[in-house]
């Protein structure tokens, strides 16, 4: 459904894509995956044809997306990272508005934005700009898919949403595959990498793995622990400094740290003791997909 070639896209001396290449699959969740700065948005508007490439080739579904725009306009949905709808526009006014574009109307297409719609048609009249956070995304992805879209461009659409409406937004997500409709996702929070069938990490411009998650994170080969201590902060330092800890960061309320395969559990235990930490608790983990972003950040 995606076919992308060598996308290669610089803002002056500022490199945002570098020889991009990669394919999506017709009807898959496709996530990528990276922190703010690494390029996704710039890759999420030029494949929405808003954003002409320095160099490289995408194509949609057999077409270009420099070439037949017009064409790819029709067959896309786009939501990009910021709230565009009119604000001073209702909530039905924003979708009537979209649906007339596409020469639709929101009834030809209202069972495939019923589960969405439903949640803020109790509010249709409220202007947009009044919305809270979830709602504002709900209406924005009803807006995208008015005119059933062969494919769904999200550009971080769960960034500053509540736990509650994130879950309910990927919810939504999956109930679109079953559609037919192919989706593109890009996201900041690792935790969402697992929701999608394949993702790529993302790192200054480039992919540095892409694979299923469950793949990428088989593909782990470090020794993982989890430490915790009273005094969180002094030994994240502390950690960092023994000659046999690879890496530490911290991960919430604990530090995960890779460390040489002879290092013991007992034998940091020992350490962080003598280091005047007494309450010390060492385990070793799992990996998770944003702990294999880490390891491929610092190991090239």
């Amino acid at each position: 459904m995606i076919l992308v070639k060598n996308l290669h896209k610089t803002y002056g001396k500022v490199t945002a894509l570098n020889n991009l290449s990669f394919t999506v699959n017709d009807g898959e969740i496709f996530g990528v995956i990276g922190p703010d700065g690494s390029g996704k948005t710039s890759l999420f508007r030029i494949l929405a044809s808003v954003l002409l490439p320095n160099s490289g080739s995408a194509e949609m579904n057999g077409l270009s997306v420099s070439k037949d725009f017009k064409k790819i306009r029709n067959i896309i949905g786009y939501m990009p990272g910021r709230f565009s709808l009119y604000q001073d526009l209702s909530v039905e006014e924003n979708l009537k508005f979209f649906a007339t574009i596409f020469s639709t109307t929101i009834e030809e297409n209202y069972h495939l934005i019923k589960d969405i719609y439903q949640q803020i048609e109790p509010f249709k009249k409220r202007r947009a700009g009044a919305l809270s956070g979830g709602m504002k995304q709900k209406l924005a992805l009803s807006c995208a898919l008015i005119h059933k879209p062969e494919v769904l461009i999200l550009d971080e659409p769960t960034t500053g949403v509540d736990p509650v409406s994130r879950k309910e937004f990927w919810d939504m997500l999956k109930r679109l595959k079953s559609e037919g409709i192919t989706i593109l996702v890009s996201t900041a929070y690792m935790d969402e990498a697992g929701l999608c069938d394949r993702i790529a990490l993302m790192r200054e411009g480039n992919f540095i793995a892409t694979d299923t998650p469950q793949n990428i994170i088989n593909s782990y080969n470090e020794t993982l622990l989890a430490v915790q201590t009273e005094n969180m902060s002094a030994s994240l330092s502390d950690l960092r400094n023994h000659p046999k800890v690879k890496t530490c960061f911290a991960f919430g309320n604990q530090h995960h740290i890779t460390v040489h395969a002879d290092l013991s559990i007992s034998d940091l235990q020992h350490y962080l003791n003598e280091k005047g930490y007494s309450t010390v608790e060492i385990k070793a983990i799992e990996p998770t997909v944003e702990d294999c972003f880490m390891a491929l950040t610092n190991n090239p």
